[in-house]
């Protein structure tokens, strides 16, 4: 008597759901014992939430206005301006909190738009090979052969043209598409291991359809990669705003670190001494970027158990 084995039953949306919630809390539970026993990830989340909590609160931690005038041009720090005032007389303590939103806020659009660009483009040319990849490969070599900064500030002046083009959004455009090309290599690669994998086989033999195996059976396998290029990219990001906005092409309206930096320099700050103008800024771009490395450290170390120590 020969008995027929039962395939196992399919699960429902609902259950399908319940599984992906209870596995990403496994996950997130893991993640947090880990980073109780991991310092720099600490000392970095702490440094993060400290600077999210100041851009939330700016208007209720500033104690001016940051774009009034609230008193004589250039004073050094005293009791009532913590860090003196610029060439406006505006309070730079307040303009330094009130950055914290933009430089943050910049940093994380840019790095996230610019992954999900190149994590797209390095699923697709990886898995399907051939012309594909052949193509968008090549066009990823010519992107990554241009100089980066010049190309940055062409695209800058190019978005900030169109119309309802805001200098900000062309800011973030510009950073990143300059991003992806190394992404989306750094995908590939990882894709090209991973479409070998039995699973993959199997999904082709029953009929999935390659968006379905790009979508449910390959990102899933690269989002740690993912995840370790958005905070690694945030901090690029910082430090490119940073850069634009001290060459003159950032928003001359926001208050970010680096236009504080810009007008100090404009106005001979280093020249004159005035310390108390353009040294916090770049202390806190410095610490900002700190923070996101020192979490990029350890999720890396997470996530590749042999790079544990």
């Amino acid at each position: 008597m020969i008995i027929m084995s039962r395939a196992p039953p399919r699960l429902t949306r609902r259950q399908r759901l319940e599984e992906l919630l209870k596995t990403t809390r496994e996950k997130i539970n893991d993640y947090v014992f880990f980073v109780r026993r991991h310092r720099p990830s600490q000392i970095g989340y702490a440094i993060l939430l400290a600077l999210v909590g100041i851009a939330i609160f700016a208007p209720f931690i500033a104690p001016y206005d940051p774009n009034a005038r609230v008193s004589l041009p250039m004073q050094p720090p005293s009791d009532q301006h913590i860090l003196g005032t610029n060439d406006m007389g505006q309070d730079i303590f307040s303009e330094l909190i009130y950055g914290t939103r933009i430089s943050l806020f910049i940093g994380f659009v840019a790095a996230l738009v610019g992954t999900l660009l190149g994590t797209a483009i390095g699923i697709i040319g990886g898995y399907k090979g051939g012309v594909v990849d052949e193509a968008l490969m090549r066009i990823t070599d010519m992107w990554l052969s241009m100089p980066t900064l010049l190309l940055t500030i062409f695209l800058v002046a190019v978005f900030s043209r169109l119309p309802r083009g805001t200098i900000m959004m062309a800011v973030i455009l510009a950073i990143s598409l300059t991003a992806w090309p190394s992404v989306a290599r750094l995908i590939r690669s990882a894709v090209l291991r991973v479409k070998e994998e039995p699973y993959i086989e199997a999904a082709r033999a029953v009929g999935a359809s390659s968006a379905r195996i790009m979508l449910y059976h390959i990102l899933p396998n690269v989002t740690p990669l993912i995840v370790i290029e958005v905070i690694t990219r945030t901090a690029i990001a910082m430090l490119t705003e940073s850069s634009l906005a001290f060459l003159g092409l950032g928003d001359p309206t926001a208050k970010s670190w680096g236009m504080i930096i810009h007008y100090a320099m404009w106005r001979n700050a280093l020249f004159l001494g005035l310390w108390w103008w353009f040294v916090p800024p770049g202390v806190m771009i410095s610490i900002a970027v700190l923070s996101v490395m020192l979490i990029g450290l350890g999720l890396e170390e997470y996530l590749n158990p042999r790079l544990r120590r």
